[in-house]
């Protein structure tokens, strides 16, 4: 890593637009809603802009893969991202985006591996063709959401594969929970995230789901899924414990949120067809404040 830290350190912009960058990239941040509080006030004030380019840069990707129709035009946006990429760690970032997260690679020494897994992800997005198992579905969070828990781990210094595994499993949870919500809207755009072999053991068809039939068979199944989520949670919650006091209370943070919309698919009975669950503005200050005083889910 220290090589590719000197070509990106030797490639620095100018302070003006490297201030310049990170500000479009919180403008990002700030513009789209998130359950899942990214850059919260909790988190030490001179790692947030760090916070708002990696968000910004997975962000970007994901709206290729997810915003562009045309299968070859989302690839094609995608392979251009990478060449940004690879033209960062060169120490030549072009777009802005790429300019302010040339920095927080060369403060925090992060390896390109991380980003690069996100693009995997978002590729496996455009030439989506779902999972038979859980196992499969685990492979995809992997590359979808697990890369986001170690970039945060970097920025707090921490670099071993004991936090790692621990972040992964909070991450993995963050990304079924998104999965669950979202059942309604990734049908729309022709995915299904639930495995073929939960769906055979619950009885629900796929016949079922794309008549988006709310059934015993279908509350019975989320519910199952929704549990696994939970597991993975508290799984990784002990990452709290293993990391200095500001992260922990960010790891909480994400943690709650991420359980409070499992709270609320409960609380509808998974009838997800109907209502979308999220949390307001309120829920949110009150994760804020449970993290702040330390209090336990």
């Amino acid at each position: 890593m220290r090589d590719t830290a000197t070509a990106v350190s030797a490639g620095r912009a100018h302070t003006s637009e490297v201030d310049a960058a990170f500000a479009a990239c919180e403008r990002i941040a700030r513009a789209r809603y998130e359950n899942f509080t990214i850059g919260s006030r909790l988190l030490p004030r001179h790692l947030r802009r760090h916070i708002a380019a990696i968000y910004a840069y997975a962000r970007t990707a994901d709206d290729f893969a997810d915003e562009q129709p045309d299968r070859r035009q989302a690839a094609a946006a995608l392979d251009r991202w990478e060449r940004e990429l690879d033209a960062c760690y060169a120490g030549v970032p072009r777009d802005p985006i790429f300019v302010a997260l040339a920095e927080t690679v060369r403060q925090f020494e992060i390896p390109i591996e991380p980003f690069q897994r996100l693009l995997a992800a978002f590729r496996m997005d455009i030439a989506f063709s779902g999972f038979r198992t859980f196992d499969e579905l685990g492979r995809y969070c992997a590359s979808s959401a697990n890369p986001v828990g170690h970039l945060v781990l970097y920025l707090f210094g921490y670099r071993d594969g004991a936090r790692q595994a621990r972040a992964d499993d909070i991450c993995t949870a963050l990304q079924l929970t998104n999965c669950w919500q979202d059942v309604d809207r990734d049908l729309a755009k022709g995915r299904v995230y639930i495995p073929t072999e939960d769906l055979a053991r619950f009885g629900y068809s796929q016949a079922d789901l794309a008549g988006r039939r709310v059934t015993a068979a279908f509350r019975e199944l989320m519910a199952f899924e929704c549990e696994r989520a939970r597991g993975l949670f508290a799984r990784g919650l002990p990452l709290v414990d293993m990391v200095e006091p500001r992260a922990g209370r960010e790891i909480q943070l994400f943690a709650r949120g991420g359980l409070a919309i499992l709270e609320r698919l409960a609380a509808i009975d998974y009838d997800i067809f109907r209502v979308r669950p999220t949390l307001s503005r309120w829920a949110k200050a009150g994760l804020v404040v449970r993290s702040l005083l330390g209090v336990q889910s």
